[in-house]
């Protein structure tokens, strides 16, 4: 507990002196005071009885000892004791306030940030720069040569500059404690509640609990409730929607009674319309007995900000009921800026919580004071580097080098935290066994091997459907056993099988099934336990560990040291060689060659681990040439099987080059690379820091593509437990196999009971129809063979035209070529003069052999041909396409991308499917019975109307099922593809294409409210797209005037990338909208390939003089301008940005406030498509989103027609099951077309 809420109540030297002398100069005054004051207290005492004497109205009752005046019961109903502090003597103040500070580091749980800081804070913990600079001695003044101005001199004892410096990473630890305790629980939805009776407020509306997000909201709430609400004094509940729902009419002490209606009451929650927060705040703050409210808000609330601020600030006046706001995962700037606002106007507290962007956690009220002050230190520690420097400020400093020396010969870790017992001797285990990688593993213990996978257990009892031709009798004969004995079974190849259960053996291997996921699961806890939790498995025999000492790693050193500790005291005694290499800039190795693990070189290894330092970049390579290139394993033929990468973030090369080498040094010796992620936590003033060069998403793709490639093993874990690890995961796949086929087992068994169930509930045993067999295919007819000697008439027309072809080929030289001549003569004839009907001609040709014939016939020109290859006869009905789309997003516009994976492209256009050219429906009139007949086979395939033509049906259902599954696997991609546009900087600025491109952003006065917002976007637009895309840009502010970040354009290299966002949050929103200008001042530019304007209007001049002048400045450069609606919804000013972008061939893209797309993608993606027409998708403006929601919503259609055209077999089905007379002329069934019976 102290580690994470604060020190003890240690003071420093300074402190207890100053003590010592105000208690001996106060001590005597102090007495002397107080007996004056008992004097003058007395005779105020006096002075005031005969006040009140003379004012009393009691005059029959004179106030003496025989007649007091009557005893009134005093209100103590919710009233405040007195403050101890109002004790005047000075040593007792001193005790109140130490015990005060007691008593808050005990309750720091039930405090929020700013009260928790009043104890903790950079400021009272004295640690500040005046704070330092007191510490220093002030020396003889030194003159600047440069000005002539004497320089003040500090000198500053090194002992004192450590320990301070010491003392400030202590508390940046503290804080950083604190922000993960307040990240944990309930608290990192709703945050830490404060005050002792509540009053809670939830949003039902149907924004908030609708598109599936009823069930965990529900889930959070009631976490909240077990976790903070239960240990409050009193609660309030009440929900609102359009109309509030009040749990109880007053606040209600907590109790376990009260904590279950609350879970109950929670459980019951319903959407309720619309979102009418100040209706509830006007029910809320009415309440007795509450000292905070709570509001939970999910949606925008029916009134704006203005209106909820100005009544909570005239209806709080006096009351000072402190508002706690929370935005529960609502992606709305309005709703936060709302509650942003109310706990502001009431002194409360806000929190924001989103399942997607964890960056907005940190805009909360407790969490940012708490980066603030972790700022403030790291603000002091960097003074404290300039000092070390020579300067701070003006001043030139001086440290004593007295000890310096001696503590710069102790390591990193000395300064760091460290447990208990972690510089005692390593406590060694030897293993009992060798471990295995879970592969090896799953080849002795999984479902094939321990012979339960469930087609081996029904394989002696499954037979196949058959259905053969009898020529005896002429006809087919099916088999039909299985419809009175059997139950059929779909078999892992797709085919059905007739199945006979045997009910013991099911029941059996349902018991072993059980034991077999118990024993995985014991293998998963194996796996999660000790240094494995952290390492992984160590599996081979000779294995060298690289250890990743970056300078980003400084504060967690000790971290690392303890995990090697773990790491050799479990799994490395029993190897037979090991070594470890450390690497930052440079490798250092553990000794030369690998070594034996014996006590002794453990033990020295672990000393080496203590002294080792954290410093420079991360050169993964040369760590690695030193494990698989030492020359002196090679000569002594020791060869290590397995190296462990143990690493936070990527190399400094580049992916495709560590990988290419690891390949190529580990192919052939059987050497694996596992890597190991550990993901560490830091904060600063903009919230979480990612990964050195790569965010920890990024890096982990990295370090499992590095392991995956030499046919390693990727292991990922955190503070809070693993995170990935492929051990696990292949033992995670062995469960799901196995409950899938329990699954199965429990199907199959009711089958049977339903189907025996059936036949006893019956007097009279009635026929079972068994399922339709599976599908069969016929064969095509081969074409006729042809005679394998030619007919006598071709043989001598091939001679008389071989002959004239020899006579024209003795006048031409010996060096000409007749093909040659023949393909020039084809080449100058025009297109016109050629065969029109050789396009419609049948093009087929029969594949044939010539040879020579050994007897000379006195015919022919002595040579034979065979027919090796017939022509395929090609088939009229068109096959469902098998798509495959990459998981990987293209960096392309959606026109492009649906050039390649549209549905047409992949061949699943449902009405190009249906319209092939045997489909048609004809129907004609016969004279002679003068009726209108229909076609012979109409009652056999049903009939559908594709875009106004009768067509017959010919794909069977199982083809249509086939369909629709491979539609909702494009759909799924398309929802993915959907999420990424609407992901990140893309939402607003949509996808970056160009890799030379200048943005200009809008800065004019109407941008003021949405200023900040545009900062946080343009700051992520510079580091998720352009540095990753790797381009070279610039930007350009306009306004009133417009303003270059550069001359040129910069590659968005590191450097540039702070340079540009650091110059962009110093916008200010003021002006006109000079739109003009700044395209003139972009195209200035000759290296750009590509505009993009973010702009909320239209501009100062007319938009049609603007699309002129654009127009004429782009003749002859045609670079693309590619327009940003930013929170605008003006339709003059939205028309304008896309005509403009379509006369340059640029995108146009607006970002869409009104709704959240990302709901929809998620709710069809977790619920499935049974539901082809809700929830509708809105309808996108820009042109990225507007093509590819039009090819979401063409899917959909098909996907519903496909449907409806197999529930007519059903019908048809349904049809010839009806009595024999019933049945007359019948016409075809038409999708949308009533059935009519001919009378």
């Amino acid at each position: 507990m102290e580690a994470i809420f604060g020190r003890g109540s240690r003071k420093s030297s300074l402190l207890e002196e100053n003590e010592n002398e105000i208690d001996d100069e106060t001590e005597n005054p102090v007495r002397e005071d107080a007996e004056d004051e008992d004097l003058e207290v007395a005779d105020d005492d006096d002075d005031d009885e005969d006040d009140s004497d003379s004012d009393s109205s009691f005059d029959d009752h004179p106030r003496t000892w025989e007649n007091p005046i009557p005893w009134e019961q005093p209100v103590v109903k919710n009233a405040k004791p007195p403050h101890p502090l109002t004790v005047t003597h000075v040593n007792q103040t001193r005790d109140l306030m130490k015990l005060q500070s007691a008593e808050a580091m005990m309750n720091a749980e039930l405090q929020n940030s700013e009260e928790w800081l009043k104890l903790h804070s950079v400021e009272y913990m004295k640690l500040t720069l005046k704070d330092l600079v007191d510490r220093g001695k002030i020396g003889n003044m030194k003159p600047d040569h440069r000005t002539g101005k004497a320089l003040q001199h500090i000198q500053f004892e090194a002992y004192d500059v450590n320990e301070f410096e010491y003392k400030l990473n202590m508390a940046i630890e503290m804080y950083t404690k604190r922000i993960k305790w307040l990240l944990q629980g309930s608290k990192r939805i709703f945050g830490n509640i404060r005050g002792k009776r509540i009053a809670v407020v939830v949003d039902i509306s149907d924004a908030n609990a609708g598109f599936g997000r009823l069930t965990a909201f529900q889930e959070s709430l009631v976490h909240l409730i077990d976790e903070q609400l239960a240990q409050r004094q009193s609660i309030y509940l009440m929900s609102f929607g359009t109309d509030i729902d009040p749990l109880w009419p007053v606040a209600r002490d907590v109790n376990c009674r009260i904590v279950e209606e609350a879970k109950e009451w929670v459980m019951r929650m319903k959407p309720s319309g619309g979102c009418n927060l100040l209706k509830a705040l006007k029910h809320v703050l009415k309440v007795q007995d509450v000292d905070s409210v709570m509001i939970i808000l999910g949606s925008v609330p029916d009134q704006t900000s203005e209106i909820l601020c100005d009544y909570v600030h005239q209806l709080g006046i006096g009351q000072g009921i402190p508002l706690q706001t929370v935005a529960y995962d609502c992606s709305n700037h309005l709703t936060n800026l709302t509650l942003r606002s109310l706990s502001e106007v009431s002194h409360g507290s806000y929190h924001c919580y989103t399942a997607n962007c964890e960056d907005q956690i940190y805009t909360g009220t407790d969490i940012s004071l708490i980066l603030k002050e972790i700022q403030k230190a790291q603000e002091v520690i960097n003074k404290i580097k300039e000092m070390r420097d020579g300067m701070m400020g003006s001043a030139l400093v001086s440290i004593m080098n007295e000890i310096t020396t001696e503590v710069a010969k102790l390591p990193q870790s000395r300064f760091l935290p460290r447990p208990p017992g972690h510089d005692l001797p390593l406590k060694i285990e030897v293993p009992k066994f060798q471990a295995r990688s879970s592969i090896e593993w799953i080849k002795q213990h999984g479902l094939k091997a321990r012979r339960l996978d469930l087609y081996q257990i029904l394989a002696p009892n499954a037979y196949s459907y058959k259905e053969e031709f009898i020529p005896v009798i002429k006809k087919a004969v099916q088999s039909q056993v299985h419809e009175a004995t059997m139950v059929q079974f779909q078999w892992h190849d797709g085919s059905v099988k007739n199945i006979h259960v045997d009910m013991s053996l099911l029941f059996e291997y349902q018991k072993q099934l059980y034991s077999t996921v118990r024993l995985y699961e014991k293998r998963i806890e194996w796996l999660a336990s000790g240094s494995r939790r952290i390492f992984g498995t160590i599996v081979e025999k000779n294995v060298v560990i690289l250890i990743d000492l970056s300078i980003s790693n400084v504060n967690y050193l000790v971290h690392i040291q303890h995990s090697l500790r773990l790491l050799m005291e479990q799994q490395l005694a029993n190897k037979e060689y090991f070594n470890m290499i450390a690497f930052g800039s440079e490798a250092v190795t553990f000794k030369p060659t690998m070594v034996k693990p014996t006590p002794a070189n453990l033990q020295e290894a672990w000393s080496w681990v203590l002294d080792l330092q954290c410093g420079g970049s991360r050169n993964f390579l040369s760590a690695f040439k030193l494990a698989v290139e030492n020359e002196e394993e090679i000569k002594h033929k020791i060869f290590s099987d397995g190296i462990y990468l143990f690493s936070s973030g990527v190399p400094d090369q580049t992916q495709d080059i560590c990988c290419s080498y690891i390949e190529q040094s580990t192919s052939g010796r059987g050497i694996h690379l596992h890597s190991i992620l550990f993901n560490v936590d830091d904060y600063d003033a903009e919230g979480a820091i990612p990964g050195r060069y790569a965010n920890i998403t990024r890096t982990a793709e990295c370090l499992r593509n590095m392991a995956h490639c030499s046919k390693g093993r990727f292991h990922w874990f955190r503070e809070t437990g693993i995170i990935e690890s492929d051990d696990i995961q292949h033992i995670t796949t062995e469960i799901d196999k196995a409950m899938n086929f329990s699954k199965k087992v429990q199907l199959l068994v009711e089958s049977v009971k339903k189907k025996y169930r059936n036949r006893y509930q019956h007097d009279i045993m009635e026929e079972m129809a068994a399922l339709p067999a599976p599908p069969r295919f016929r064969r095509k007819a081969l074409p006729p063979t042809a005679s394998t000697t030619p007919p006598a008439t071709y043989r001598q027309q091939r001679t008389e035209v071989k002959e004239e072809r020899a006579k024209i080929l003795s006048k031409r030289p010996t060096s000409a070529s007749y093909l040659r001549d023949s393909q020039i003569a084809g080449r100058d004839r025009p297109n016109s003069a050629r065969d029109p009907m050789s396009r419609v001609k049948s093009s087929k040709r029969f594949a044939t052999t010539s040879f020579f014939l050994d007897t000379k016939q006195k015919m022919g020109d002595g040579t034979g041909s065979v027919i090796k290859k017939y022509p395929d006869q090609k088939s009229v009905r068109k096959a469902v396409g098998q798509p495959h789309i990459p998981d990987v997003e293209d960096i392309v516009s959606t026109k492009e991308w649906l050039r390649l994976y549209s549905l047409s492209k992949l061949k699943l256009d449902l009405d190009k499917l249906v319209s092939g050219p045997d489909c048609k429906h004809n129907e004609g009139t016969v004279k002679t019975l003068h009726k209108h007949v229909s076609a012979k086979y109409c009652d056999i395939f049903p009939s559908i109307n594709v875009k106004g033509t009768i067509k017959h049906l010919q794909l069977l259902p199982h083809e249509l099922k086939e369909y629709e599954a491979q539609v909702e696997k494009v759909l799924k991609r398309y929802l993915k593809r959907l999420q990424w546009l609407l992901s990140g900087s893309r939402r607003v600025f949509g996808t970056i294409l160009h890799k030379k491109v200048v943005i200009l952003v809008d800065t004019s006065g109407s941008m003021e409210q949405y200023m900040n917002e545009l900062k946080k976007e343009l700051a992520a637009l510079i580091w998720d797209q352009l540095y990753r895309l790797g381009a070279r840009f610039n930007l350009i502010r306009f306004s009133g005037d417009c303003e270059k970040w550069k001359q040129r354009l910069e590659p968005a290299t590191q450097e540039n990338c702070h340079s540009a966002v650091s110059w962009s949050s110093r916008f200010t929103a003021s002006g006109n909208t000079c739109t003009l200008d700044a395209l003139r001042m972009a195209f200035d530019d000759p290296d750009i390939t590509a505009v993009y304007m973010l702009t909320d209007g239209k501009p100062d001049t007319s938009t049609s003089m603007v699309l002129k002048e654009v127009s004429e400045m782009n003749v002859d450069r045609k670079i693309p301008i590619n327009t940003i609606s930013f929170n605008c919804s003006d339709s003059t000013a939205n028309n304008f940005l896309h005509l403009m972008a379509q006369e340059t061939s640029g995108r146009y893209h607006r970002c869409q406030t009104d709704f959240d797309a990302q709901l929809f993608a998620h709710k069809l993606l977790t619920e499935g498509f049974e539901d082809t027409e809700y929830p509708h998708l809105p309808e996108f403006e820009g042109d990225d989103l507007r093509r590819l929601g039009s090819e979401i919503n063409t899917a959909r259609k098909y996907l519903a027609q496909s449907r409806q055209y197999r529930s007519l077999y059903q019908s048809k089905v349904s049809q010839s099951e009806k009595p024999a007379s019933n049945k007359g002329n019948v016409t075809p069934f038409v999708v949308g077309k009533p059935k009519t019976t001919v009378q």
